[in-house]
């Protein structure tokens, strides 16, 4: 049965059974009260089976606090309106169980669970409920035939509650579970920069959403911008043309995982030849300021492809990939396929890792292989495995093609954790003595990442003699390794090392070099930002720009290689909502 058939076959069932359902059972309700104390007997029941949930699937401690407050406080205020003590049992476990199934089925299909913020970026836009209605028919009668059971379970409840607390006591209760909700927030600490992803804490993950979704809401769109009428009135224009002069360098775009040059580091101790690696094709290094440490290399490839800070995103920041598919036009992407690029990623993950496929195909890349079609045994092989796959995929493309190729590589090397050895029947240069164990592993990988893109560039000269081609490689990230060099404890979690925007913990680099070509000056800014890293790609390659584009190339200018720590923000913000304005961001 095909999905159309199935929805509108559930849809016209539905309805009417549980119109008859609800009929019957009330029918059999007795037209007297129910005893209170049962009432109040099966409400208890119902509280201590959400709160044996919390404790076996929640968490730790303070996470069980939050989640249990949270909950209690929501009981606490439905009953304040109803004064029922059993109604406002079954309406909040109705709730849990809800969030439970949609979170549980959400990880299984897009890898990550429920956010607050999903019930308006799916329901308060016919577009995107539409695309959910075509993708996930089944799920949306699922969860809409879940509604209409709590719907009909709170009804029921409602008929046969017999307690009726006074007010003034609900009242006391909610303002002891909002101070338990608070003590666990402040006890659990920021959230988790995964823990949408890889964490199964379904109902607290959803209720500590509500707090950066009120704030986008609140905000008026996930994307901080200048009011309207604020700014030019002139608009952005997207690129619909691109004529270069000649036929335009291949670009080769290397997502160098976790790697920081150590000479941002004085005094560490390591082997000097891995320098030459950093710098670009003028002999220098440049470096560029990232907004993550330690992880989320998403954020990182967001602000490139995008040419947007996750920054300006507030609390939303860690889900710009989920909440702004099919949201963005004039990306870098995109802009390269109108100049006749065939866009190319290869992924070392599975495509559906944080819910990236669908990102990477709204911006243009729609072709990516991931660690299933490039043939990996592990989601961190060396180098030059991801190498050796996009240089056969280019050779293919040469052979039978006159259209410029752009190709995107993520290398997964360098990836933590560092207290394995990583290739250990290589032998490499390491850190020297006195260096810490996990440093030491770490430039072990360095040295490795040093040999297999020498390779890389020797390929390229080989394998495409008449062919120019623009290479440029960036970090994505400083690696835990580096958190004793910055001033914590080797305790320290990633996301517990909290620094400053200017903070050396956000400083990596990016490096541009040429294959049979030249590469025009690099910006001479001291520190460029990485929103800015695309721009770079774009005018290394010497591409028509578009509107947006130019306007991006005056404010790293006017800013000085920074974005959204500029000083003159205003103008930043101003940009922000001539995009929109434009139709070019979606910011909703």
């Amino acid at each position: 049965m095909s999905d159309q058939s199935y929805g509108g076959t559930a849809a016209r069932w539905l309805a009417p059974t549980l119109r008859a359902a609800a009929g019957s059972v009330t029918a059999r309700l007795p037209t007297h009260a129910a005893d209170a104390t049962a009432s109040a007997w099966t409400a208890g029941a119902i509280w201590v089976a959400m709160l044996g949930y919390y404790y076996l699937y929640e968490g730790e401690t303070a996470n069980i606090t939050f989640v249990a407050g949270s909950t209690l406080a929501l009981g606490a205020a439905v009953t304040v309106l109803s004064r029922r003590a059993m109604f406002s049992a079954v309406v909040v476990a109705s709730l849990v169980a809800t969030i439970v199934w949609a979170a549980s089925v959400k990880r299984q299909t897009m890898n990550m669970v429920v956010h607050a913020y999903d019930l308006f970026f799916y329901l308060t836009s016919w577009s995107t409920f539409s695309f959910l209605w075509a993708d996930q028919r089944r799920l949306v009668v699922t969860l809409f035939a879940s509604l209409a059971l709590l719907a009909l379970a709170a009804t029921l409840a409602w008929r046969v509650d017999a307690t009726r607390v006074r007010r003034s006591r609900a009242l006391v209760v909610l303002g002891a579970a909002a101070l338990l909700t608070h003590l666990g927030a402040t006890y659990k600490g920021e959230r988790r920069h995964m823990q949408f992803n890889f964490e199964a804490l379904y109902v607290s993950s959803f209720f500590a959403s509500w707090g950066e979704t009120v704030e986008a809401l609140w905000r008026g769109s996930l994307l901080e911008a200048a009011d309207r009428g604020s700014g030019p009135a002139r608009l952005l224009k997207p690129m619909t043309a691109c004529d270069p002069t000649t036929k335009p360098p291949h670009i080769v775009l290397i997502h160098q995982e976790s790697l920081v040059p150590p000479a941002l580091f004085p005094g560490l101790d390591y082997d000097k030849s891995v320098d030459g690696m950093f710098r670009s094709q003028d002999g220098l290094l440049h470096k560029m300021r990232v907004e993550t440490y330690g992880g989320a290399s998403w954020l990182t490839e967001f602000s490139i492809l995008a040419g947007l800070s996750t920054q300006a995103f507030g609390g939303m920041r860690q889900f710009v990939q989920t909440f702004m598919v099919n949201k963005l036009t004039d990306t870098l992407p995109q802009n390269l396929a109108q100049c006749g690029y065939r866009n190319v990623l290869f992924y070392p993950m599975l495509k559906n890792f944080v819910s990236n496929e669908k990102f990477y195909n709204s911006i243009g890349l729609g072709e990516v292989f991931d660690l299933k079609a490039q043939g990996a045994k592990t989601a961190t092989e060396r180098d030059r495995f991801y190498y050796g796959n996009a240089l056969a995929e280019m050779e293919r493309h040469v052979a039978s093609s006159s259209q410029p190729m752009f190709t995107y590589i993520q290398t997964m090397s360098a990836h933590w954790p560092y207290d394995i050895t990583f290739e250990p029947g290589q032998t490499v240069a390491g850190g020297g003595p006195g260096v810490h164990p996990e440093m030491h592993e770490y430039l072990r990988r360095v040295s490795l990442a040093r040999i297999d893109y020498d390779y890389l560039m020797a390929e390229l000269a080989r394998r495409f003699p008449g062919e120019r081609i623009v290479v440029v490689q960036y970090g994505d990230h400083q690696p835990t390794a580096t958190r004793m060099l910055l001033g914590f404890g080797e305790a320290t979690e990633a996301e517990d090392a909290t620094m400053t925007r200017d903070a050396l913990g956000f400083m990596t680099y990016f490096a541009v070099d040429g294959i049979n070509y030249t590469v025009p000056p690099l910006p001479p800014h001291d520190v460029v930002d990485v929103p800015y890293l695309g721009l770079v790609i774009q005018q290394a390659a010497g591409l028509p720009l578009s509107d947006a584009w130019r306007e991006r190339a005056k404010l790293m200018t006017l800013c000085q290689g920074r974005n959204y720590g500029c000083t003159a923000q205003p103008s930043v913000l101003a940009f922000h909502r001539r995009m929109i304005d434009s139709g070019l961001i979606v910011a909703r």
